[in-house]
């Protein structure tokens, strides 16, 4: 992990395990923008430029787990850009609380969303 400012009681990290690291770093630098720090063949960690996490080549992909939520401005776009770097849409836009938001799986099959906060 990154020496960056830590907040008390908020996500700091996260970690998947992947099967194809290159891929992933591909999945996520095309859709997200995201970037990379390699540690050794089996170990990459990303940066959102907001939060770190890690792609961990060295345990069987675990799919479920808690829902990561991705914050973005444009769901239209990002969907389009998830679409186009291998990903799947597996709950198109829909109306919650506080916004809309989407779910998708990344090309290991994990499920995250995506959302954006409410006009007005």
């Amino acid at each position: 992990m990154t020496a960056k400012a830590r907040r008390d009681r908020s996500i700091n990290y996260i970690e998947f395990n992947v099967e194809d690291i290159a891929r992933s770093k591909r999945f996520y630098g095309e859709a997200f923008g995201w970037t990379f720090t390699d540690f050794g063949p089996d170990y990459c960690e990303f940066n959102d430029g907001e939060m770190t996490g890690g792609f961990d080549q060295t345990e069987p992909v675990r799919s479920g787990g808690p829902l990561v939520v991705l914050y973005g401005d444009d769901l239209e776009e990002l969907q389009r850009a998830i679409k186009a770097a291998g990903g799947e849409i597996l709950k198109p836009i829909f109306d919650f609380p506080g916004g809309k938001r989407f779910h998708f799986a990344d090309p290991d099959g994990y499920e995250l969303a995506v959302w954006t906060a409410a006009e007005g």
